[in-house]
């Protein structure tokens, strides 16, 4: 489970609502390439949306749980085939509101 509040994922969602996808996952999968992408994204800007191309609902939710356990990550959010993530980086960008 999330280690943030739902006050705190419900303020990250908002930010993340005018954001685009940083990272697109295409047919090759999750490579460590991509990992290794998504963990820059997210010291960069804390919060991201990754595009995983899959249509199996399974393969989708499967690749999530794989990027959110080796990115430290945590899912904020997931449309369509549009996951948001957040982690909190060295130097905190992104203000959250108290509990």
């Amino acid at each position: 489970m999330s280690k943030y509040t739902n006050k705190q994922i419900r303020h990250l969602r908002s930010l993340a609502h005018e954001r685009k996808p940083v990272v697109i996952i295409g047919d090759k999968g999750l490579t460590q390439g991509v990992v290794d992408e998504i963990k820059n994204a997210l010291e960069i800007h804390e919060l991201i949306k990754v595009k995983i191309r899959t249509e199996e609902r399974e393969d989708r939710n499967e690749m999530i749980n794989l990027i959110t356990q080796r990115t430290g990550s945590t899912q904020v959010q997931l449309v369509g085939h549009i996951v948001t993530l957040f982690k909190r980086s060295k130097e905190a960008k992104i203000p959250l509101p108290k509990s």
